[in-house]
């Protein structure tokens, strides 16, 4: 995620490993964007020397990065050879979808029981940014951002930064199909109802509305999973 829209919203952005901790956050940063919105497709290979050269930095910060992109499952390092992004895993889709609707349910459950005004503000600045690039096909990656964005406020919402960051490393492949799905006509449409109606819900103290809402919104692309294989079979392990 943009680490500069998670300060924005007082939100701190996931740590990683100390040895040369900002250097590395931001190669992983970049070539994790870079995956998630398929600019690297899958089965780009990615070359150390290269990526030494487009980030300025030495060998080290970008074993790092790959080491942690290799955690996600988003590459595949061949050692003393090379490193490739892998192919999207539809099994990995359905579990990190599980893990989302499974933990996001009761975050949202706890937010309108809770009645978190600071919450539901934040969220609601985060969609009218949405509304403000929705129309703009150059601007997906920064709907997508904001989208992962939303979420991340409000388990922030509830004190469990913690589980968002666990569902973000478990979450690569079906990010990836979410921006398949995303150029789709009416799916920025759909998102922002989906984020209207689980604020909404919040807001009324609405505990079995925000639930239905967010399960409903979690469920709308991997119900589309079988139709993006047959139409991107080149991108599907």
């Amino acid at each position: 995620m943009n680490t500069s829209l998670a300060s924005t919203f007082g939100l701190t952005p996931p740590g990683l490993p100390a040895l040369n901790g900002g250097t590395v956050q931001r190669v992983y940063d970049d070539l994790r964007r870079r995956i998630i919105t398929l600019q690297l497709p899958p089965d780009t290979t990615l070359s150390r020397s290269e990526l030494t050269d487009t980030y300025e930095v030495s060998q080290t910060p970008i074993r790092e990065a790959m080491q942690l992109l290799k955690q996600e499952g988003l590459v595949r390092i061949y050692p003393q050879s090379k490193t490739i992004v892998t192919r999207i895993d539809a099994p990995q889709i359905y579990e990190a979808h599980f893990l989302r609707v499974a933990l996001e349910t009761e975050v949202c459950r706890r937010l309108a029981a809770d009645g978190d005004a600071a919450t539901v503000t934040r969220a609601r600045s985060i969609i009218r940014m949405q509304e403000a690039v929705a129309d703009d096909p150059e601007q997906l990656a920064i709907f997508q951002e904001l989208d992962e964005l939303f979420h991340q406020t409000l388990f922030s919402g509830v004190g469990r930064s913690g589980l968002h960051q666990l569902v973000r490393e478990r979450s690569g492949h079906l990010e990836r199909v979410r921006r398949l799905h995303l150029p789709e006509k009416g799916k920025i449409v759909s998102i922002l109802e989906g984020h209207r109606a689980i604020v909404e819900a919040i807001a009324a103290g609405d505990a079995d509305g925000a639930v239905a809402a967010i399960r409903d919104h979690l469920s709308r692309t991997v119900a589309k999973v079988e139709e993006l294989q047959r139409e991107f079979p080149h991108y599907f392990a």
